[in-house]
């Protein structure tokens, strides 16, 4: 499944008035597709990622999930960059919520989860609850509920953005061979330009508030995506004209100072 957006804006009223968050946003997503949505702090990418996810309304505009369901469950599933699981809850229940809520035995459910439990690495933690999970273990088991949600489409709001460089690494690794295993469609946001030029197919550059697509960037590197020597100098091509796009929209979202 992939998803088709169509002009979409979104106003918020505030007491100062009203707010434009997001004006005619359009784009529509390949099969299968590793799209990353880039931009400025408060240019709005959380605010469409919610829209996509059905927890918002646009303002005006459409959203669209199409294409053919390979399972049961919801179209989309989201994972936040606070990882949401439940604090009363142990490993596996927590990543067999969604199947529980759909009616599911728990013999059936745990069936299901156990396999992306031990992908996931927690094969020892599946009696273990929150406080006892490092951050990093703790956006496995989001990433894993995600996935036995049975959604098409995954939506990742800086999932990574509050873990270590190392581990950051390690699950942006993980989340590759979800892409690659599974056959998801992904929308992630970041504002980081390289772990965007290192997971993307494409690249969505927002603009500075209200947000609207500045540019779109198809990388031409090949996965596993290892940038040697051949492929260095293209790569920070790109990396430099994206800093330079972004750089604009950063310094054109600065209220000057008195």
């Amino acid at each position: 499944m992939i998803v088709n957006c169509h002009q979409v804006s979104k106003l918020f009223k505030s007491r100062n008035g009203v707010i434009s968050a997001l004006k005619n946003v359009s784009f529509y997503q390949d099969e299968q597709e590793f799209l990353c949505i880039l931009g400025p702090s408060g240019c709005g990418k959380t605010t469409l990622l919610r829209i996509i996810a059905g927890l918002l309304e646009p303002t005006t505009g459409t959203v669209t999930c199409e294409g053919t369901r390979s399972q049961d469950g919801p179209p989309t599933a989201l994972v936040f960059q606070e990882h949401g699981v439940f604090p009363w809850m142990n490993v596996i229940n927590n990543v067999c919520f969604g199947l529980e809520m759909q009616g599911m035995a728990k013999k059936d459910r745990y069936r299901i989860t156990i396999p992306l439990i031990q992908k996931m690495g927690l094969v020892s933690f599946t009696k273990n609850y929150p406080h006892q999970l490092s951050l990093g273990m703790k956006q496995r088991v989001a990433l894993a509920r995600a996935l036995v949600s049975g959604a098409d489409i995954l939506l990742m709001d800086e999932p990574f953005a509050a873990l270590d460089a190392q581990m950051r690494l390690i699950l942006q690794e993980q989340l590759l061979e979800i892409h690659r295993d599974y056959r998801k469609s992904v929308i992630y946001v970041t504002h980081d330009i390289e772990e965007a030029m290192l997971l993307a197919d494409r690249i969505i550059l927002m603009s500075a508030r209200p947000g609207q697509i500045k540019d779109e960037i198809r990388l031409p590197f090949a996965r596993p995506r290892d940038i040697n020597a051949e492929d260095a100098s293209e790569f920070v091509k790109i990396k430099m004209e994206i800093w330079r796009q972004l750089k604009e929209e950063v310094e054109r979202s600065v209220e000057p100072a008195l």
